[in-house]
């Protein structure tokens, strides 16, 4: 594309060059040449250096892919650009010996007595027509003979097809850069999407495929190199922005290139208005008024077109960023050991993903301020200088309070969403004693806390809104005030061109608090992200155990190879800090455990029966030593993990159904029996944590899961005691020691005494030290250690002779089974109940419930004030009018004092406004903020038990997490804006509508468009990416239980 338009440009500049040279006229002839010839001269130098400036990254990054780039494309590249750069320079600095083409044509009222040498002045003429005539040939040339650049991001395809419209292919290659060209223009991919919105409601399946580029997995791969890389080349303090801007910095700066040309562009409609304006006042009848209006029309269409691809890229680059950091945090979830307690929640690390990208709107505020100015004095120029570089001190102050309040706003969120995941975990018992009112009121102390801190932090942004909404309004207050004091006079071009001018201040203006803000939000944020990536992660140890201790019963030789578990020397502890005294639950541990064998482990409680499985795992620390393992190991904990779905999605956990082995699996977990009696088999749902299973059932499904992965090593946590003492002893027979899984490796921990005698190795621990090791048959009962009663024991072998080493019969069967599955009283099986989705626009009740939580009078005052504050922005505009129809007509016009007083009055009026609005916002916000957390506390902790069976922690928790930060600070946020530019808008319309009336029979049409375009899809896609992040904030905390 880069390529195209060069070409373009350098054939119109020789065309140009040549069409200067071949008309120009006398130097005596005091004709002007056209605006329009004028603006050409400016602008085809500018886009020719422009483009070679692209062409120069291309090459940097062309080389930053270690692809070679030749000596002589540098040469030219550069060569290019300065001269296209020291065209447009000396045109503007006017060096007449240089450029008299530009200078004669351009300035056509410009004589000087010392210039009548009229021959050598046209010979220099004549020799700098050829010199660039010359290089718009020699760039035609070697760019048609140049190798084409490969691809660049405008010809990337903007959205695969939707499942829809997948016959639809591409007929062949040679369509496909008109295809991408007109998709760039038109989103022609998103007309299916529309259409069906249209016609009913929006789901998933309705939305488009993802390109490859944006896909999660290519995202996290990139993401994931570049932070491995950075914690390679600064190990102690790797940084994560660093890594975004190594990943996604390219991407981001072509972003601000486009950012930078589209606010550059902003600025031809105040300098065409000024022009238009002139031109109406000289009263000629040329065509150029026709021409000038149509560019300033022009460049409206051309910027917007521009905005808009600008915002499209943008946000396609805010989901690479997110889902690549969120991948990333899942991944260093599975990695990080146990005993390292999780610091950060998925609510907070969310919204960083929001802002973390939105300091691009920077690149525009300094453009604005350094070229507002325009045609005015040098005293005016120092003056905004000095005004707007004391309100970056006050800004600078105030962001450093903001950080400080924002740092420990997160800090008490982080406590308050531990606390609520605390409760909602327990929550069965907190509803049996009766604590639920003593633990939200510890609940609302930490609320308490984070909102004096929101609170500090929304009222200095209330100042900063103030200081930079007012700006301008004082702008122009200060700017003409000077003006006309040092002498000049106001006319209705210089002040038009500068409110247009002034009015380009108040986006980004608006903008520099939240800006600010999210940027003092990502650095905290990343800096917490950057402690949490750098935790202790699990590192497997692989050394040759030949000098571990041998088996006391053994004097044989063991290879490595025929070695499943070893532990050298290894010391352990729970505790994730570098404390000099360190509680060690495991002190130098020697084992070796060859393959094949059923290894007891007994002891005590707290004799370091789990630590030592969760060592095997490297879920604790290791303080000194070394852990061997060889194969891949399945864990069944002591409290079942079951996963929220069906019974078979929890056994295959994403691997193969293989009916034979499924079956054989469920009779040796004594399961067949249960799903028989379950409505829908396998395929029930078992809930959340399998709150629909009883808890034999949910150790059984968990001990099934390990079972069906066939793994080379397995670790049960005392699986045993879950289950009756006949159940335990078909899993035995059946399971552990049946055919499937007598050639592994298993170590159980347990005190059943049937197992024991079971057991090829017998492992006791005592106190985290390895007291005795041995055969079973030399194994004598600790007095301290309580196993299974003689009751229970002969209870086994009944069952087992019973058996006769097959499956349960169905007597037993029916007796494990009977009353644990968990059923409502119609019979029927209780389910998770599925997140409704409001369908149409959001209610009205919606608006007024908000409105009440503020409060009538804030919210009153708040759009009172906002309507009044464009009111008086409207009569300061119209008051600068008046004034400079004053000027024009010759009429004998009043004092400069009085016309800057009432100016005054007006500035000081939309200040005072301005300072309310923001006050009162801040205010009704916090307020809302407080009583919708009350309110949702207090249903929550009244809800029934049955609530919380049917609606997933992770909703819940969502629901309290960045649903309440929204609430807190998105919501008014966007209310803010919203508001503002509603009053806008309409004041606005109502200008137009007194100067214009038929400007109403436009606005309704369009209004009407407008509004059925944004309905038929903006809120089910809303509602759709909510569900989809609610399931993934449940599939995240399923991981982390």
């Amino acid at each position: 594309m880069f390529t195209v338009l060069g070409f373009g440009s350098n054939i119109l500049t020789i065309v140009l060059v040549a069409a200067i040279t071949a008309g120009k006229r006398s130097v005596k002839d005091g004709k002007r040449v056209s605006f329009l010839l004028k603006v050409s001269l400016h602008l085809i130098p500018a886009l020719g250096a422009s483009m070679a400036l692209c062409d120069m990254v291309l090459l940097i990054k062309k080389m930053l892919d270690s692809s070679h780039v030749q000596y002589h494309e540098w040469i030219f590249r550069f060569s290019q650009f300065s001269v296209w750069v020291s065209f447009e320079l000396l045109y503007l600095i006017m060096n007449l010996f240089a450029t008299p083409i530009l200078i004669r044509h351009t300035f056509s009222g410009y004589h000087s007595s010392g210039l009548e040498v009229w021959v050598p002045l046209g010979l220099k003429e004549s020799f700098t027509a050829l010199v660039d005539i010359s290089f718009g040939v020699l760039i035609n040339i070697t760019r048609s003979t140049a190798r084409p650049q490969s691809s660049s991001w405008m010809e990337e395809e903007l959205l695969l097809p939707s499942k829809m419209d997948t016959g639809q292919g591409s007929s062949g290659g040679a369509s496909k850069g008109v295809c991408n060209c007109w998709n760039l223009i038109a989103f022609k991919s998103i007309k299916p999407v529309m259409e069906c919105g249209v016609k009913r409601q929006l789901d998933f399946e309705d939305l488009l495929e993802l390109p490859i580029d944006m896909d999660p997995s290519s995202c996290h791969s990139l993401l994931s190199t570049c932070w491995k890389g950075q914690q390679r080349n600064e190990y102690s303090h790797p940084s994560l922005i660093k890594t975004i801007c190594r990943a996604y910095g390219w991407q981001y700066f072509r972003l601000g290139l486009l950012k930078v040309l589209n606010d550059c562009l902003g600025f031809a409609g105040p300098v065409l208005l000024n022009k238009l304006i002139r031109f109406l006042q000289q009263g000629s009848r040329d065509y150029d008024g026709y021409i000038l209006a149509l560019s300033l029309g022009l460049s409206s269409v051309l910027k917007s077109f521009l905005d808009t691809q600008y915002t499209f890229h943008l946000s396609k680059l805010k989901l690479k960023l997110r889902s690549s950091i969120m991948s990333l945090i899942y991944e260093k979830d599975l990695l990080i050991i146990k005993c390292i307690s999780l610091p950060l929640q998925i609510g907070i690390a969310l919204y960083l993903l929001y802002i973390q990208v939105q300091f691009a709107f920077l690149s525009g505020i300094a453009i604005t301020i350094l070229l507002i100015p325009v045609k005015l004095s040098v005293l005016s120029i120092t003056m905004e200088v000095c005004r707007s570089v004391l309100l970056d001190e006050v800004n600078k102050w105030i962001a450093n309070v903001i950080a400080k309040a924002t740092k420990s706003m997160m800090e008490q969120k982080d406590e308050r969403i531990r606390m609520t995941a605390e409760i909602l975990t327990h929550i069965r018992t907190l509803k049996m004693y009766g604590w639920e009112l003593v633990f939200a009121s510890w609940l609302m102390k930490t609320r308490s806390e984070e909102v004096k801190y929101l609170s500090t932090r929304k009222y200095l942004d209330s100042w900063c809104v103030f200081f930079w909404a007012t700006t301008p309004t004082l702008f122009s207050l200060f700017t003409f005030g000077l003006y006309t004091l040092i002498g000049h006079q106001l006319d209705a071009a210089t002040v038009f061109t500068c409110v247009a001018l002034f009015n380009n201040l108040i986006s980004p203006l608006n903008s520099f608090p939240w800006v600010i803000n999210g940027l003092i939000d990502a650095v905290i944020s990343s800096r917490r992200l950057c402690k949490y990536l750098s935790c202790f992660e699990k590192e497997t140890n692989t050394e040759n155990p030949s000098n571990c201790l041998v088996f006391s019963c053994s004097n044989k030789q063991i290879e490595l190879q025929d070695v499943a578990v070893g532990i050298h020397d290894a010391s352990c502890t729970w505790s994730s800090s570098d404390q000099k005294e360190i509680n060690l639950v495991l002190d130098t541990v020697n084992l070796l455990i060859p393959k094949g064998l059923l290894v007891a482990v007994v002891g005590e409680v707290g004799s370091g029966k789990s630590s030592l499985l969760n060592l095997i795992l490297e879920e604790t620390r290791l303080i000194n030593g070394s852990v061997y393992r060889n194969g891949s190991i399945a864990y069944v904990p002591q409290v079942a993990w079951i996963l929220s779905g069906t019974v078979r999605d929890n056994i295959l956990f994403g691997r193969e159904y293989d009916p034979r082995r499924y079956s054989e699996v469920l009779r040796a977990c004594s399961l067949d029996f249960d799903i028989s009696r379950m409505t829908g088999g396998d395929m029930a749902f078992v809930g959340e944590k399998g709150f629909n299973l009883s808890g034999g059932q949910r150790a059984r499904l968990a001990l099934a899961r390990a079972v069906y992965h066939d793994a080379e090593i397995y670790l049960f946590d005392d699986i045993l005691s879950a289950v009756d003492a006949h159940v335990g002893c078909s899993i035995l027979h059946n399971a552990i020691l049946g055919p499937r899984m007598n050639q592994q490796t298993r170590i159980l921990c347990t005190h059943n005494i049937q197992a024991i005698s079971a057991a090829d190795l017998v492992i006791v621990m005592d106190k985290g030290h390895v007291q005795w090791m041995g055969n079973p048959l030399e194994f004598t009962c600790p007095s301290d250690v309580a196993f299974s009663t003689i009751d229970e024991v002969s209870s086994c072998s009944e069952v087992q002779q019973r058996d006769k080493g097959s499956n349960i019969s169905s007597e037993i069967q029916q007796k494990i089974s009977e009353d644990e599955f968990i059923c409502t009283p119609d019979g029927n099986q209780v389910t998770d109940e599925s997140e409704v989705r409001k369908e149409g626009k959001v209610e009205f009740i919606v608006y007024k419930s908000y409105a009440v939580f503020a409060g009538w009078f804030i919210t009153i005052l708040t759009c009172l004030s906002a309507v009044l504050m464009q009111a008086s922005r409207n009569g300061n505009d119209m008051w600068l009018s008046y004034w400079v129809d004053t000027s024009g007509r010759n009429q004998k016009p009043l004092s400069t004092t009085f016309y800057l007083a009432i100016l005054s009055l007006f500035c000081l009026a939309n200040s005072l406004l301005t300072l309310v609005r923001a006050f009162s916002f801040a205010f009704g916000g916090l307020r809302a903020a407080v009583k919708v957390h009350d309110r949702l506390l207090e249903k929550l902790m009244s809800a029934p038990i049955s609530f919380f069976d049917l609606n997933p922690t992770g909703r819940i928790i969502n629901r309290l997490s960045s649903d309440l930060y929204t609430i807190d600070d998105s919501l008014p946020f966007i209310l803010n804006i919203l508001l503002a530019n509603f009053v806008g808008l309409l004041g606005i319309a109502v200008v137009l509508s007194y100067v214009q009336v038929m400007f109403l029979f436009l606005l309704m049409p369009f209004w009407y468009i407008y509004r059925k375009l944004q309905v038929s899809y903006k809120i089910s896609i809303h509602l759709t990416d909510y569900q989809r992040r609610t399931h993934i904030v449940n599939r995240h905390l399923s991981t982390l239980v």
